[in-house]
């Protein structure tokens, strides 16, 4: 992707796709987008151009990239699990707390399977395991039980 200035317009974002598809993004400077696709056989002529309020271009991002999509998501399996980062705050109730008081597996049906601590790995860590704000916990569970751990795991 290659991005150009558009002086007193902002800025446009040129993307060939692997079809060899030449697309277009114009971001506005007023929050408005124009997205553009052009002809395969004259990738200088404009097929489609589109006009999009700062909504309609948000209802088009989360279409494209929507949430169930988390970058956090790890890993999903057939039988219905996933894996996902969740990071503690340092505001959480947790926060230098054991592992144990969080009640997840109890409570939610999800299990914390490794710590992420800077540049350290802690796997399988055990009830008596302390947290501290900035870990990122990574949690198995089906997509409700992560869900409701990082929601427990976020309380202040």
């Amino acid at each position: 992707m290659s991005s150009t200035p558009l002086p007193g317009i902002g800025v446009r974002y040129d993307l060939t796709t692997r079809e060899q598809r030449r697309l277009s993004v114009v971001a506005h400077r007023d929050g408005a987008r124009t997205l553009s696709a052009y002809r395969v056989d004259d990738p200088d002529a404009c097929a489609l151009s589109a006009r999009l309020t700062a909504n309609e271009a948000g209802a088009l991002i989360d279409a494209l990239m929507p949430s169930h999509h988390s970058p956090n998501l790890l890993y999903t399996t057939d039988l219905g699990l996933v894996a996902e980062r969740v990071e503690l705050s340092s505001v959480s109730h947790f926060n230098g707390r054991v592992l144990g008081e969080t009640r997840l597996r109890t409570e939610t049906g999800a299990s914390i399977v490794a710590v992420l601590r800077r540049a350290e790995a802690i796997p399988s860590p055990t009830p008596d395991f302390r947290l501290a704000g900035g870990d990122t916990l990574i949690v198995i569970g089906t997509r409700e039980g992560v869900e409701a751990a990082a929601a427990i795991l976020g309380r202040e």
